[in-house]
């Protein structure tokens, strides 16, 4: 009986240490994926480093603009933002120079348009609206499987060479989603 009381007790020492340790461990660092870019506050992917290269005195990612207007110029293209809030990523283009110049998104479902969608301004003034989001910190969002862009980045690849090809950037010039996501290459059999 002495014995069991004893193994019982050392059972539930073990236990209470385990579940303490758990309360005093340092708090781990969790990654940033995104970056809230203003005006819009859409996000920008830290995970992509053709996106966001790491800066070599800090060590972090750090994208390659710093806001998304519908002036800016993207030094590579596509760019990917995200509004979490309606589950919509953009695939953002350059307009090429011969055009009236400016940033243009690209979804599947209206095809290239200039930047921002019409639901990112104020209907009466045509400023800014930012996006407001309900979690506390959407840069710890994960990032989406790259399976999802799939056929999405090689679409809009076509769509804006079809539109803009001969005056802009030639095609094979974009960015396919192994550059985006940082696949390794297909080695050979």
């Amino acid at each position: 009986m002495f014995r069991e009381r004893k193994s019982l007790f050392i059972s539930f020492i073990i236990f209470a240490i385990t579940i303490s340790g758990g309360l005093f461990r340092p708090l781990e660092v969790e990654a940033q994926y995104w970056e809230i870019l203003p005006p819009y506050n859409v996000l920008w992917p830290l995970y992509s480093p053709v996106l966001s290269p790491i800066d070599p005195l800090t060590g972090l990612a750090t994208p390659l603009v710093t806001e998304l207007t519908a002036n800016t110029i993207l030094p590579v293209q596509p760019g990917i933002a995200w509004d979490p809030s309606q589950d919509v990523y953009w695939l953002l283009y350059n307009t090429p120079p011969p055009f009236v110049g400016g940033l243009l998104w690209y979804d599947w479902q209206y095809g290239l348009n200039p930047w921002p969608p019409v639901y990112l301004q104020n209907p009466l003034t045509g400023a800014p609206a930012p996006i407001t989001y309900a979690i506390l910190d959407p840069t710890l969002l994960p990032p989406p499987e790259p399976e999802h862009f799939e056929f999405y980045i090689p679409l809009g690849n076509a769509t804006w060479a079809l539109n803009f090809g001969l005056f802009g950037q030639p095609y094979l010039d974009l960015l396919t989603p192994a550059q985006l996501f940082n696949l390794p290459p297909i080695l050979p059999y």
